[in-house]
């Protein structure tokens, strides 16, 4: 059976390139009509420090894409989820699912669209940037875990780790904790596309500030009382209330060290910012953890003024600068 990837992105380009390497069917599904013309005329290229590397890939746009589908990886922006959904659904064949290979909560969006035992979570940390029509630029490896909702082994979880092994993906029991976890970091990212600076020195020059945004997000997450989880080189346990100053502060310099490592040395944010010009998604990354927030009288006004000072950014408001972080630090 064929994998339809549903975005054709970073996330979503570097998960095709890698399945039709393996020798698996895939087809490309994504509204850029030019990202998909040059996908069909000269393969789907990752571009890497070595060289380009290419991969046949069938890519088409959704008015060209009929049913039935069966294995779905939804990996288009948390704004683009809803209408994304909405198409998938009818062409979903009976036994089919829709895997959110996403950044943020979308996996009750998408069930309200297909029903919830048709929707299998996943969490990704993948660096890699779209550089032109048909060319993703990848940005290292990261981590990728799937696991079904309810936290139950299943074969097709089982099915989906074998097939998108060569990414390094894993099984997991515990998907919300991955993906919860990814939400304390993001907050430090989304504070570096304040300013025009590689993520690790702006991590590492305004630390009181990203340890307090990671804490906010976190003190949601434990009202709802999630176990969070590791990964890369991220320690969610070191930002949680009960964690002594210096595991904090060893724990940040290991993953700003890790970040120097990196090829891609700025956000995904920043990039869609600076250079693409378009809407961030993380205004609907952080919805949710807003909503719970104030459901459970939570403060998170450090992550507020974050979104707020980002929403200004990026309609021209304000111009990118570290400023904003250093308001921030003495709000």
């Amino acid at each position: 059976m064929t994998y339809t990837v549903v975005g054709g992105g970073a996330i979503g380009g570097t998960i095709a390139f890698h399945l039709a390497r393996g020798g698996h069917r895939v087809r490309l599904v994504d509204a850029d009509a030019a990202h998909v013309a040059a996908v069909r005329e000269r393969g789907l290229v990752l571009r890497r420090a070595g060289g380009d590397e290419r991969a046949e890939v069938d890519a088409a746009t959704p008015d060209e894409t009929s049913g039935p589908l069966t294995k779905v990886l939804l990996c288009v922006k948390a704004q683009a989820t809803a209408t994304a959904a909405a198409w998938i659904a009818p062409r979903l064949a009976p036994g089919g699912y829709v895997v959110s290979v996403q950044n943020g909560l979308n996996e009750p969006l998408i069930a309200g669209h297909v029903g919830r035992e048709r929707v299998i979570g996943a969490f990704v940390n993948l660096f890699a940037d779209v550089v032109e029509p048909g060319v993703i630029r990848d940005g290292g490896p990261g981590a990728f875990v799937i696991g079904e909702l309810d936290g139950s082994a299943s074969p097709r979880v089982d099915h989906l780790v074998a097939d998108l092994a060569p990414l390094g993906a894993k099984a997991t029991g515990n998907v919300l904790g991955h993906l919860w976890s990814k939400l304390g970091f993001g907050a430090m990212l989304t504070a570096t596309a304040l300013a025009d600076a590689p993520m690790a020195d702006l991590i590492d020059r305004h630390r009181p500030l990203m340890h307090a945004l990671v804490a906010e997000v976190f003190a949601v997450a434990g009202r709802l009382g999630l176990r969070l989880e590791p990964f890369d080189a991220f320690e969610p346990a070191a930002y949680l209330p009960e964690a002594p100053e210096r595991v904090r502060e060893e724990a940040t310099d290991r993953l700003t060290a890790w970040l120097r490592t990196q090829p891609k040395d700025r956000s995904g944010i920043w990039r869609d910012i600076a250079v693409r010009h378009r809407p961030v998604e993380v205004h609907d990354h952080y919805r949710a953890v807003l909503a719970e927030a104030e459901a459970g009288q939570v403060d998170t006004p450090l992550l507020r003024g974050v979104l707020a000072r980002l929403a200004d950014v990026e309609a021209g408001r304000a111009p990118m600068g570290e400023e904003h972080l250093a308001a921030l630090e003495g709000a």
